[in-house]
Formats: structure tokens, C-alpha cells, sequence
């Protein structure tokens, strides 16, 4: 049943949105209270109806609980009012999960078919932290008012967890802002480990406010994971390590100065309908990603002024409610929209987990008065990109090129690919694209294992393709970025393959250029962008004909995006890939490609031309000539780029 009530929009105060912090609470109460349906009769454990994740049915209870809270925290701590009395709520939950022997307990033991571990590292671990960083932020409205009992009961089940040792990724945050909030609260914590571990997560830094989420891999300077896992949840449990532990000056001013990088170069990954970057795992935490960008706000760092930030989260916030129906009818489903896409999520994914979601409330924690709230609106980065023409920048301590036009954003993805060993690693397909944007998603499932959508296979006499797996070098530069890796396939190199991969973008466009060398027996194929919606896709023309190729190439229509490709050099043949049920952006999916023969041995160069748009995608602004490796592009601005793809890397 639909009982979500917003106010009126106000297109003075919000004049791109209409939006307003009214329209936040509303949205924020609503989530809140839909979760107390799925609440245990104590309150203690909040289970919504839904798969299970790996670390058993006892944990995604406290996951609920925890992550909902996350919620809760700022909008009890920006604002005097609480008329569903979310303070006492919680508070009455807890007490119930710190009953030693209550049917809500949480307890401390690892196993006994309650509490699994996921990968060997116990689960409640997240879920301590999350509790602990919203006592953080609503200090005076829960913790400071909790019985001086149910507080050491509290303090000593998070103590539990925070000297534990998790993965060395941005779990090693969630236990330090465990720790920082207990010293913080004035408990001891024996065997306490935060401040060696945040000193070795900042040793993962990579440059323009971005961290890899683990150790720098030794064969790229660029690091191999990067995601939204920056904003949902390494800027936010850092600038609460911060905030709460004794730091010299000029390390706590570096941070910020690092998060008002971060949030300046991340709000250029928002189109301007609100949709968010469709990359990286855990995607069902939704509007988390706008965790970083409130972070920076309520810090005070970043260029933005607070009415763009506003702007932006708004933006987001109403794509998902009201284009998404996501928590309008229900708690916020295992997915991307409002239906449930379990082939998107992970294990450790179960029905608590989308309240993660509840970190892109943060900004609620800023009082009615703030700047956050009471500037106009101002337009974000996309916006003033549609108003220019395309908007490209290069992040190159990432590896990424970004490209805002015609209302999508996109990015070349050239280092992060989610692979610890190049050598021993499997790909993902939410890291393993060329291309990511805002109005795609990558195809799982049968997509996955047949590897078309931002591919460069090889393909053998079977019909079977490598992978895009391992990446071993990055190089970047003015609008573009590129990279090398071995093919796999079965987790084993292809015997002789290699492929270099360049990406520049311009013009509302993506060229693609591969120096690829293979054995005899395969072919090489290219996806471009996958596009998916309810109905089938539109395809029209034919990217080659009778072996050349042909002016308009093949146009890929559906739900309001079109996708583009041309082949502009070394393609003999073409195809559509269509796909049923393997796409989080709707039941049917397509994706037009691009194949030709490969000569054994010899490196050989391809190129081809990409455009993304919501409109009629007019001809690509860019022609090739290649001669040997050397390749030449001319745009029709008058941009010129030489390559010569066999000397980018050694």
C-alpha cells in the first residue's frame, strides 16, 4: 500500500527540482515507518520479506535494524520534532537486541546457526559499525539519553566487534569509527587497532579525493578498486574518524582538503534526471551515493555551493522514488527500481541491506537553517555541461575518463577492475566494461557469460570469448585514457594474446581504438553499451556492409536512449545481441557489436565510434586513419590525437 505523502513542490526555493527538505522527511519518515512493519514484536531485529543473505537470517535482522537507524540518525538530529518518536523506537529496539537471553538478542557469538561468517570475517561487524556512527550523529536525541545500563551493554557488544580484524578494504574503517566513538562516549577499548588501520587505509590513496578500497596493486600505479564505495561509505567513516578522534591539524586538514576533492570531481557522475553512475558492487544501497556529497557539505570543502549539492541529492532522491518507485510501496527491494533483480547483488546482499541506503539521508543531519537547505538551487555539473555541449574530464589517478552530453554521463573505465592478481583473478561485470554510464547497466547472467556489452573479446571456434579480466597498465591524458591486460578465458591467458585499449572522448563521443595480437582460430568482437528497458530495443542499420563500413553504422533504441556504433577501421562484420531478464535497467536488453578476423600473430588495429545520447544520435564528429599501429584521429572541431598504440606501453 502506497501511503508515501509528499508537499507540494516549491519552484523558488528548488527551481530544477521543486524539492524540498519537507519532501526529504517526508520520504525519510515514510522509509522508517514501512520499516517497523517488518520489525520483530521487541523491535530489536527489522527483517523485510526476501532472499537471505550468505550470513544467515539472525544477521540480516540486526542489518535492518542498524542500517534503518542510519536513517533515523539525521533526521532526529537535524530537527527538534519527533513525532513518531524514532528516538524511542530504537531505543526500545536496542534494549531488546542487548537482552542476553531475549528472542531479538544480537549476542557475540560467531556461528551456532545465528550469526555466519561471510568469507571468514563475521558480518555484524558492518552492522556495529553503522549503529555507531549514527549514535555519532544523534548523540544528544538516543545515546546520551539511553540507561547508563543498556549504554554498557551497547558499548560493550560494539567493543566486541571493533577489535576484530575485518577485509583489508573499507572495512577497516567500520571498526575504527567503532573505536572512536566509544573513546569518544569515555569507554576503554582494550586491544583497540583504529589508528593503524586508518594509517594503512590512507596509504591506499590515489589522488584527485579518490581511495582504492584495499592494497594498491603492484602492476598498475593506478589501483584496481574504485567505486561508489568512495562516497557510501570511505569519505563518510572517514570524516567521522575525524571527527571524533584526537588527529594533528594538518593530517585532519589534508582529509578535507582530499574530500573536497573527492566531492567536486564525484558530482560530475550524475546526469542531470538524477541518475547515478551504474558501476560497481552493492549498487542496491541506491542513494548512498550521495553520502560523500552530503559529507563535503556538512564539512564545509568542495567548490560546490550548498545549493548545487541540494540540487544534485534532490535530483537523485526523486529519480529513485518517484521515476523508480523504489521504498514507495514497500521496503526498498534487492534491485535497482522498485521490483527485486537478485542477479545484480551479492551474497553477503540480504533483505536489511538496501537501508545502506539510509547514508544518502545524511544531509538531513544539517539543521533547517543551513546553507544546505535554505540556498536556492543551483545547477550541477550536468546541467551546465547540456548548456555547452559535452563535458569531458580526465581523473587521472582513477584511470577514468568522464564525459557529460546530451543528458547521459559516462565514463572509459581504464584500471579499475576489481582484480587483486591479474594472474589469478575473475572479472565482474560491474567492473570489467570499457564503458559505464548513467542510463545503462551491464548485462549479467547469460550477458555475462557470453561477454558482449563493453567487450573486447577474442573469440574461438567454439563461440566461446576471454574475459576482460586483470588489467596491467594505465596511461592517461587530455580526454583520454588507456590500458593493457592478456585475455583469459577460464581463468586461464589465451596462449599469445595481448590487447591495448585506448578510449578518447569528445564531442559527445567515444572513439575505440585496440592494438590486438591473437593466435589462429580466434576472432575479435566489441560491444558497445548495452541498452535495456521493458520492451524490446530498436534496432536500426547496419554497422558493415559487404566489408566496409557503412556511414550511419547501427543505432540501438530504447527507453529514451539511443546508442550509436561505427566501425571506422578494421571491422568486417556486425550483430545485435539480445538479451531476456539479464539486465537491471529493464526485461529486454541489446547490444550492438562489431567482429572481424584476426591475423595470427600479426598486431592488428581496430577502432570504432561510440555515442550515447536521449536523443537522435547525429554522425560521429571523429575519422581514422591508421597507418601500422599508428593511429590518427581528426574531430570535427578540429582536434587532432596521434597514437602510436604499441608504444604506450612497454
Amino acid at each position: 500500500m502506497n501511503d508515501l505523502r509528499l508537499p507540494s513542490e516549491d519552484r523558488d526555493q528548488s527551481p530544477h527540482t521543486g524539492w524540498t527538505r519537507a519532501h526529504w522527511e517526508a520520504v525519510a519518515e515514510h522509509w522508517l515507518l514501512t520499516a517497523r512493519r517488518h520489525a520483530s514484536p521487541d523491535g530489536g531485529l527489522i527483517t523485510p520479506p526476501s532472499r537471505p543473505s550468505g550470513a544467515g537470517i539472525r544477521s540480516d535482522g540486526i542489518e535492518g535494524f542498524a542500517r534503518s537507524f542510519l536513517i533515523a540518525a539525521p533526521l532526529l538530529a537535524g530537527r527538534e520534532a519527533d513525532p513518531h518518536d524514532h528516538a524511542g523506537w530504537y531505543a526500545r529496539g536496542l534494549a531488546a537486541a542487548m537482552t542476553p537471553e531475549g528472542p531479538d538478542r544480537w549476542g557475540r557469538a560467531i556461528g551456532v546457526n545465528e550469526i555466519q561468517q561471510w568469507n571468514g570475517t563475521p558480518q555484524p561487524i558492518v552492522e556495529a559499525a553503522n549503529l555507531a556512527f549514527g549514535l555519532a550523529i544523534c548523540r544528544a536525541q538516543v545515546w546520551d539519553r539511553l540507561e547508563d545500563k543498556l549504554r554498557d551493554q551497547t558499548a560493550e557488544w560494539l567493543t566486541h566487534h571493533c577489535v576484530k580484524h575485518g577485509s583489508d578494504n573499507n572495512w577497516l574503517l567500520f571498526t575504527a569509527v567503532i573505536e572512536a566513538f566509544l573513546v569518544w562516549a569515555g569507554y576503554d577499548v582494550p586491544g583497540g587497532h583504529a589508528q593503524a588501520d586508518v594509517d594503512l587505509f590512507e596509504s591506499w590513496y590515489l589522488g584527485d579525493g579518490w581511495y582504492n578500497d584495499g592494497p594498491i596493486s603492484p602492476t598498475t600505479r593506478h589501483g584496481n578498486r574504485v567505486d561508489h564505495y568512495n562516497s557510501w561509505v570511505i569519505h563518510p567513516f572517514l570524516w567521522q574518524w575525524y571527527q571524533m578522534s584526537d588527529q594533528p591539524a594538518d593530517r585532519r586538514d589534508q582529509y578535507l582538503r582530499r574530500l573536497g576533492e573527492f566531492a567536486d570531481s564525484y558530482a560530475l557522475l550524475f546526469a542531470a534526471d538524477g541518475s547515478s553512475l551504474h558501476q560497481g558492487r552493492s549498487m542496491t544501497y541506491r542513494q548512498a551515493v550521495l553520502g560523500g556529497l552530503w559529507t563535503a557539505g556538512l564539512a564545509g570543502v568542495g567548490s560546490a555551493a550548498a545549493g548545487a549539492t541540494r540540487r544534485l541529492a534532490s535530483g537523485v532522491l526523486r529519480r529513485f522514488t518517484l521515476d523508480r518507485g523504489v521504498g514507495v510501496d514497500g521496503p526498498p527491494s534487492l534491485g535497482w527500481s522498485a521490483a527485486e533483480f537478485l542477479p545484480m547483488c551479492q551474497g553477503y546482499s540480504g533483505p536489511g541491506s538496501p537501508y545502506f541506503a539510509g547514508m544518502g539521508f545524511l544531509g538531513l543531519a544539517a539543521p533547517a537553517d543551513h546553507p544546505l537547505w535554505t540556498e536556492p538551487e543551483q545547477p550541477q555539473p550536468a546541467e551546465r555541461a547540456d548548456g555547452v555541449g559535452s563535458l569531458v574530464r580526465t581523473l587521472h589517478a582513477v584511470g577514468w575518463v568522464i564525459q557529460s552530453s546530451d543528458g547521459i554521463v559516462q565514463i572509459a573505465n581504464h584500471a579499475s577492475d576489481h582484480v587483486v592478481d591479474p594472474d589469478t583473478g575473475l572479472g565482474d561485470p560491474h567492473y570489467a566494461s570499457v564503458g559505464y554510464s548513467t542510463h545503462t547497466a551491464p548485462g549479467v547472467g547469460q550477458a555475462w557469460a557470453e561477454e558482449v556489452d563493453g567487450q573486447l573479446a577474442l573469440v574461438d571456434e567454439w563461440g566461446r570469448a576471454s574475459r576482460r579480466e586483470g588489467l596491467r597498465g594505465t596511461v592517461t591524458g587530455d580526454g583520454w585514457a588507456a590500458s593493457w591486460l592478456r585475455p583469459r578465458m577460464g581463468g586461464v591467458d589465451v596462449p599469445g594474446a595481448r590487447v591495448v585499449s585506448l578510449s578518447v572522448l569528445h564531442q559527445g563521443s567515444e572513439l575505440r581504438a585496440h592494438l590486438v595480437t591473437a593466435p589462429a582460430g580466434w576472432t575479435v568482437r566489441e560491444g558497445s553499451f548495452a541498452v535495456a528497458g521493458a520492451r524490446e530495443p530498436v534496432v536500426e542499420g547496419a554497422a558493415v556492409v559487404d566489408g566496409a563500413a557503412a556511414a550511419g553504422g547501427t543505432s540501438v533504441h530504447g527507453s529514451g536512449v539511443t546508442v550509436d556504433l561505427v566501425p571506422l577501421h578494421g571491422w568486417t562484420g556486425s550483430g545485435v545481441a539480445r538479451y531476456r531478464g539479464d539486465n537491471a535497467f529493464g526485461e529486454h536488453s541489446a547490444t550492438p557489436y562489431l567482429t572481424a578476423e584476426i591475423v595470427p600473430g600479426l598486431p592488428t588495429v581496430f577502432a570504432s565510434a561510440h555515442r550515447l545520447g536521449r536523443t537522435t544520435v547525429a554522425p560521429v564528429p571523429v575519422s581514422v586513419v591508421v597507418t601500422g599501429d599508428c593511429l590518427v584521429a581528426s574531430w570535427e572541431d578540429g582536434r587532432r590525437d596521434e597514437f602510436i598504440l604499441s608504444e604506450l606501453f612497454g
